[in-house]
C-alpha cells in the first residue's frame, strides 16, 4: 500500500515516519520524501491513527490526487536541490516532466492555482535557502556554491540572493543570527 505524506522533506522526517510506522506494527518497503510503501493494507482506522501521530510531528497523510501531485513536485525539487550532489544541466521543467511523468504545463498550472506561487518562484526560494545553508557551513566559497547550485554566474547568484533576502551573500554570511527558513515553510 502506498501512502503520501505532506511536509516530508528531510532525512529527519524519514526517520520520524519509519519510527511511527514501526510503533504501529507495520512494515515498510520504502520510505522516501513524501511517500511510504507498506507491506500491509491499512484500514481507515489505522490510517487515521497514523495520520494523528504524524500530525504531532508536523506531517500528515494526503488523500486527494491533486495534493499528492503538488507534494510530489515539491519533493522532487527538494530532492534535487538538497540531496543531489550536482544539479543536472537540463532545465527544471524538463527534469520535473521526466521524473514525474506529467506535462509540465499541467503541473505548473496546478501548482500555481494551489499554492499561489509558481514552480519557478518555489525553486528560486528553495535554492536561496540552500545557498544560505552552504554559506553558514563555510566549506565552499561563493563561486563554488554558484557552480554547485547551477547558477549561470556568481553575479546571477548574488543578484537573486539580494532580491530574495535583501542582503548580499557576504553580508548574510557575516550575520550572527542567520535568517533561514525550514524547507517545509518555503
Amino acid at each position: 500500500m502506498k501512502l503520501y505524506i505532506r511536509n516530508m522533506v528531510s532525512n529527519r522526517c524519514r526517520m520520524i515516519v519509519k519510527s511511527e510506522i514501526q510503533k504501529l506494527g507495520f512494515h515498510f518497503v520504502l520510505v522516501d520524501l513524501g511517500v511510504v510503501e507498506l507491506l500491509e493494507n491499512l484500514s481507515a482506522e489505522q490510517k487515521e491513527t497514523l495520520d494523528t501521530n504524524l500530525n504531532k510531528m508536523g506531517l500528515s497523510l494526503i488523500n486527494d490526487k491533486k495534493s499528492i501531485l503538488i507534494e510530489r513536485i515539491k519533493n522532487a525539487i527538494v530532492d534535487l536541490i538538497y540531496y543531489t550532489d550536482k544539479l543536472p544541466k537540463t532545465n527544471f521543467s524538463d527534469y520535473l516532466s521526466e521524473k514525474l511523468e506529467y506535462d509540465y504545463t499541467y503541473m505548473a498550472n496546478l501548482f500555481s492555482e494551489t499554492l499561489d506561487t509558481t514552480i519557478e518562484q518555489y525553486i528560486i526560494k528553495l535554492r536561496i535557502e540552500r545557498v544560505k545553508e552552504l554559506l553558514i557551513y563555510d566549506e565552499m566559497n561563493l563561486s563554488e556554491i554558484a557552480d554547485k547550485m547551477h547558477y549561470r554566474s556568481l553575479s546571477h547568484l548574488s543578484s537573486q540572493f539580494k532580491k530574495i533576502t535583501g542582503l548580499t551573500p557576504s553580508h548574510y554570511k557575516n550575520l550572527r543570527h542567520h535568517l533561514r527558513k525550514p524547507i517545509e515553510n518555503v
